[in-house]
């Protein structure tokens, strides 16, 4: 058991001072988000700038482009969240069974042709993770930036996939963040429950 927490404190000293101040916004990220409170998107577009910036570092391709997608994402949540004089505010909602159908089976399809087309480009050992995870994050936080309660489910799912997938690459911190995010959904999805009701 020592050992083991010898190794830990070892890889969390070799953590940059980068992805820790990435994490705490991601983390701040997710509560704001689970309250329904409209500043957890420049939470979300500071934090994925720092990480799209680590994973180009550590070779994970897919990862890069998808947090470049979280960087136009923060700024499209952050306006349909906003409340305007115009009109209310967006609201939970939840999608049918056709849609979710759906949304996997294109969701699964793109993984395909992604980690085929990754696997010629790069050399990863862990490309149809890197892909997988990168093709559903993108679906789910469409749904987060449309208030689909759905979105918490997906990533219940995701969540564990990217922590194991951070730990194959040596990004621990970020790994137990992901962890973390894995709890956080189960909070985001009852917080969001109440409003649905």
């Amino acid at each position: 058991m020592t050992e083991f927490l010898e190794v830990a404190l070892q890889q969390f000293q070799q953590q940059s001072l980068l992805e820790i101040l990435a994490v705490f916004l991601s983390v701040l990220y997710v509560v704001l988000a689970a309250r329904q409170n409209i500043w957890c998107w420049p939470c979300a577009f500071v934090s994925t700038a720092i990480f799209m910036y680590l994973f180009w570092e550590g070779s994970l391709v897919f990862q890069t482009l998808l947090n470049f997608y979280f960087i136009i994402m923060a700024v499209i949540g952050y306006l349909s969240w906003k409340v305007t004089d115009d009109g209310p505010q967006l609201k939970v909602t939840r999608l049918d069974f056709r849609m979710h159908f759906l949304l996997l089976g294109v969701g699964l399809a793109i993984t395909l042709v992604l980690s085929e087309l990754g696997n010629h480009w790069f050399s990863g050992e862990w490309v149809w993770l890197d892909a997988g995870t990168a093709v559903f994050s993108v679906i789910a936080t469409v749904m987060t930036a449309r208030k689909k309660i759905d979105s918490w489910l997906y990533w219940f799912i995701i969540n564990p996939a990217i922590a194991y997938l951070m730990f194959q690459s040596g990004f621990y911190l970020t790994c137990l963040l992901n962890g973390l995010y894995t709890a956080m959904s189960v909070y985001g999805f009852l917080n969001w429950h109440k409003e649905l009701k």
